[in-house]
């Protein structure tokens, strides 16, 4: 489950993010003096004349604002109807068909821009967000059925780390592909294409033999343990066949107990790893404990933190490469793309070393999360402050801004992963209401970049960063304080134990008071 729900959200970040680049070529540019304040030297030629209009739309940074921003209207519409479903029916079914309508959609965007214009492609990027606003709530539901708590680090920071190697496609090839192509479609044609062709993968639960890529990637520790990991195998002689990737995805399962195929070594260990707080439940799901839960609500805290400061870098890096450090097209997308191998790499030793000090029990789970979302929220947001006051020094600038990604990558074994640890049963309805209440800011952060930067200069920039800075720092504030990790007591019952207390109380003193009655 863990490698194939790493390749369906890389397969959605890319097709989510190729804009990002391509709208750089897609509006029309007016060459700029280098004395303007804040702007650096390079780029269009300071000696064009101004009446000189460049191939492109004209479409002002407000406007692109707002495309940008559009994709975050239908991805936070879906969070909860698909975290509902995907715990009633399985995350496999609402993040497959998720990813295959976000990739038809793709797919349109060049005949949509070109029939109608920014109206047209802010629609399509609405009807883009509806299809992939499933992805994280099924995901989810899926890691609850699969994943126990000494892994979940691991497997969350691997899952979720797909973010960043789409982020990584999505800003490298698109850089690539309009460089030698010359024109900004062939990008969408690309990623659309790969969104469909890669679908059967998505949704797989490949099963294998012991001579497995994961057994050998993960070395002595996939060895020492026994019964075998919960990583899924993924053997070379099923990748070389279409036909066997097709058999297992109409075999694929959402959980151990529906698997027929799965060992009963293989199942004894999910069952006892996973202890009795999964069950499968058949009671409504509790909304009024869920929404009043203050740990739940601590982490919508972190979980808005970290998307104001994730989207402004990957909605508005590439902008910011272009606009104020006037990189070409082949160059932005290859220095674009480095800040998120940086995350991903970092991601994974996180989540390594997270998993490490709570089962050494260096730390409790709850110390845990809050340690490595600190770290994530406060580094990069000095780094962003930093790489602002740099002025013009591309090589820093990049180095700071990669450095902020790196340590980004800390958030996935600290506030990713917290919903599955306050209930597994009600996972998918938990990441709903957390990524779903986050991104909100995706169309808060990409429409405020455009307001505060409309002549795209270093001092409009870096009031940018600092306000990033300060969201960072409240929302972690609140997630120490309130963030537990903790199992609720509402994921496996219906009944509020501080009411039985009470009520055991009342009972306690009505007795005490009729023996003394009685006396």
């Amino acid at each position: 489950m863990a490698v194939m729900g790493f390749l369906a959200v890389a397969n959605a970040y890319a097709m989510r993010v190729c804009l990002n680049i391509a709208i750089t070529q897609m509006v029309r540019r007016r060459p700029r003096s280098a004395a303007d304040d804040g702007a650096c030297p390079g780029g269009l030629s300071v000696h064009a004349s101004n009446d000189v209009e460049l191939a492109g739309f004209d479409w002002d940074e407000e406007t692109q604002g707002v495309i940008l921003s559009a994709f975050y209207y239908g991805y936070i519409v879906t969070h909860l109807p698909g975290g509902i479903l995907a715990e009633r029916f399985g995350g496999k079914y609402s993040l497959g068909l998720g990813v295959l309508s976000t990739a038809f959609f793709t797919l349109l965007t060049p005949w949509t821009v070109a029939t109608g214009g920014a109206t047209g492609l802010i629609v399509l990027r609405v009807l883009e967000g509806l299809g992939e606003g499933t992805t994280f709530p099924a995901l989810n539901a899926l890691l609850a059925r699969w994943a126990p708590v000494s892994e979940r680090g691991r497997m969350g920071s691997l899952v979720f780390g797909g973010a960043q190697i789409g982020n990584i496609a999505g800003t490298f090839l698109s850089g690539l592909v309009m460089g030698e192509a010359g024109d900004w479609q062939s990008v969408f044609y690309l990623f659309g294409g790969l969104g469909i062709v890669c679908m059967p993968y998505v949704p797989l639960r490949v099963r294998g033999g012991p001579n497995t890529i994961f057994s050998r990637s993960l070395g002595q520790s996939a060895v020492r343990h026994a019964p075998p990991r919960l990583m899924p195998r993924l053997t070379l002689q099923r990748l070389r066949t279409l036909k066997g990737v097709i058999k297992d995805s109409i075999l694929c399962y959402n959980d151990p107990e529906s698997h027929p195929f799965i060992s009963d070594q293989e199942r004894k260990y999910l069952e006892e790893a996973l202890g009795s707080s999964r069950s499968i439940h058949t009671t409504a799901i509790p909304w009024k404990a869920i929404t009043t839960s203050v740990p739940l609500w601590a982490l919508v805290c972190a979980q808005i933190g970290h998307d104001y400061g994730y989207f402004t870098m990957v909605t508005d890096l590439p902008k910011y490469m272009t606009g104020v450090l006037k990189f070409d097209i082949h160059r932005t997308g290859t220095l674009a793309a480095l800040p998120y191998v940086i995350m991903w790499i970092s991601s994974i030793a996180f989540g390594w070393l997270c998993d490490k000090l709570v089962k050494k029990q260096y730390v409790t789970i709850t110390n845990a999360r809050k340690t490595f979302t600190t770290l994530a929220s406060i580094g990069p947001g000095i780094c962003m402050i930093l790489a602002s006051y740099s002025g013009c020094d591309a090589q820093t600038v990049v180095i700071l801004f990669t450095a902020a990604m790196g340590l980004m990558g800390a958030f996935y074994p600290g506030m990713k992963v917290n919903a599955l640890d306050l209930s597994s049963n009600y996972a998918g309805t938990i990441m709903a209401i957390v990524n779903g209440i986050g991104a909100i800011t995706g169309i808060i952060a990409p429409y405020l970049v455009g307001l505060l930067t409309p002549d795209s200069t270093l001092l409009q920039w870096r009031l940018v960063f600092w306000i990033t800075l300060v969201v960072f720092i409240v929302t972690n504030l609140v997630f120490v304080a309130w963030a537990s990790g903790d199992e609720q007591w509402w994921n496996a019952s219906t009944q509020d134990p501080r009411k039985d207390k009470n009520a055991q109380a009342i009972q306690d003193k009505q007795t005490q008071s009729d023996a003394e009655a009685k006396i």
